[in-house]
């Protein structure tokens, strides 16, 4: 194999890190969708230590060895239409994520904390785990992501 072959294969398994991400915490909202249990909520948090790793792995290895492949390969160069459709979607993406992040660790943090005080329900969690604002930034993520592995497969321009 060729040193190129070696970062197309790292570049597809930070594809999949990313895509698998994106998998845990999509069932974690739809796990979670409008429980107002403290303990619940508190529950899934390791679950989402783990989805956090994999974004940041995914996220990073995506565009290290794109960007490389890009550079690398002659038939494909940085400019082609279909990349620059790729960073800023990588962009996007990134940018929906983490405003989603934001929303559901800050309704994990209040889990957490109201589930060690004893408390057994919270209309606040309910809130903050049915049609909030990073419910929708989730759903975004996940058609930005969609966009991406679109773009990825189909080339279009090249």
């Amino acid at each position: 194999m060729e040193l190129n072959d070696w970062i197309l294969a790292l570049h597809l398994l930070s594809a999949v890190a990313l895509i698998g991400a994106e998998v845990i915490f999509t069932i974690m909202v739809v796990a979670l969708w409008r429980s107002d249990s403290p303990a619940r909520v508190a529950s899934t948090m390791p679950l989402a230590r783990i989805g956090t790793v994999l974004v940041m792995v995914g996220m990073a290895g995506t565009i290290v060895f794109g960007v490389w492949l890009a550079i690398s390969l002659d038939r494909y160069q940085l400019w082609d239409g279909w990349v620059i459709a790729a960073l800023v979607l990588w962009a996007i993406g990134g940018f929906l994520g983490q405003k989603s992040g934001e929303g559901y660790q800050a309704g994990g943090e209040l889990g957490a904390k109201l589930a060690a005080e004893g408390t057994t329900s919270s209309p606040e969690l309910a809130e903050t785990f049915g049609a909030s604002r990073a419910f929708w930034f989730h759903w975004a993520t996940l058609a930005v992501v969609l966009l991406i592995v679109i773009d990825m497969i189909w080339k279009p321009g090249a």
